[in-house]
């Protein structure tokens, strides 16, 4: 089992920031090597500044699904609106706040 760290709600990675029903992700901070469900709880929990994935390590796995736990690497979720094992519907405004993860 994978921790999820920050504000969670619910064991689906919603947190107190974003919690509809498409808000079934947490991101692997690579400053920090942790999952959080978004920037704001990484931002509530850790004292350091956030490191954006470079484009050349787009095939990480730091994407967890939260409704079937799996892992992702940040292409292919970068390229879908659903996990690619349950399924899962993904919020796709999170695309809004690539660039605070994400070389863009």
């Amino acid at each position: 089992m994978i921790t999820v760290y920050g504000p969670t709600v619910d064991n689906q990675t919603r947190c107190k920031h974003y919690h509809s029903k498409q808000d079934v992700i947490a991101i692997k901070f690579k400053c920090c090597d942790k999952y959080y469900p978004c920037y704001q709880c990484h931002q509530e929990c850790e004292e350091h500044e956030i490191m954006v994935w470079e484009k050349n390590e787009f095939e990480v796995k730091a994407i967890l699904c939260g409704v079937c736990e799996i892992e992702h690497t940040i292409s292919e979720y970068m390229n879908t609106s659903r996990c690619l094992q349950c399924n899962a519907e993904f919020n796709e405004g999170c695309s809004n706040h690539y660039h605070l993860y994400f070389q863009v």
